[in-house]
């Protein structure tokens, strides 16, 4: 009976590995992020409509960090209008309602999901109170395209430089993502680039990536 149930053990554990083996080998979902230094425009948008491969995608705009700002959302929807894509907003700051669907049902049947700008430090709080930055992931990892600006920018990386707090800019970890720091506005907000540098050099920070106003990063499969 022993020898049996050893047998029967490892034959499950060959089965096991054997499966997980075949299931990674056979995972082609492409991941992407689209990260913009600066905030969002047509010709980003545009790029991320051709990112998805499809004909009329469903974008999704999450305004949280800039409180869901009226005139930013309705920006959003003016900017989309000429091009071919059918945009939604997803906001955060809400009330119960039967009628409504949860953020995971909304997020993922997007194509690509947007993150704008704002208070960086602030959206980051909300996400994980509200458990956004999970369902961010299962939609990362179901290949749906993440992209945003400014804020929107850093929040998909480990850290990086933010004006988030009273005074002065300071380091903020973020949703890690993208295992690197990164800092938006680089050569438009001239204080940022002595700042990054030293974080990065006394290692308080990772190296990481900075990023212009009208530059973008394409970044595919580096978070598993």
């Amino acid at each position: 009976m022993r020898k049996r149930s050893f047998i029967l053990i490892f034959s499950l554990f060959l089965f096991s590995l054997t499966y997980g083996q075949t299931k990674i080998l056979t995972d082609t979902t492409t991941k992407t992020i689209f990260a913009f230094g600066g905030e969002i425009n047509e010709i980003f948008i545009n790029y991320v409509i051709g990112l998805t491969q499809k004909e009329s995608p469903n974008i999704c705009f999450i305004p949280a960090a800039s409180a869901e700002n009226p005139y930013l959302i309705n920006y959003w929807y003016q900017l989309c209008s000429p091009l071919s894509c059918t945009p939604y907003v997803q906001r955060v700051f809400v009330s119960s309602s039967s009628d409504q669907k949860t953020f995971e049902e909304n997020l993922l049947q997007m194509d690509a999901i947007i993150v704008g700008g704002g208070n960086t430090l602030n959206m980051i709080a909300i996400f994980k109170a509200q458990g956004i930055d999970t369902v961010l992931e299962k939609a990362y990892k179901k290949g749906i395209i993440l992209a945003g600006g400014s804020a929107g920018s850093l929040c998909w990386f480990k850290s990086g430089i933010t004006d988030s707090r009273p005074q002065k800019l300071s380091i903020i970890q973020c949703l890690g993502f993208i295992n690197a720091s990164h800092c938006p506005h680089f050569s438009s907000e001239k204080e940022r680039k002595p700042i990054y540098e030293e974080a990065i050099l006394t290692n308080k920070i990772l190296p990481g990536y900075a990023c212009d106003d009208l530059a973008g990063m394409l970044f595919q499969n580096v978070f598993s």
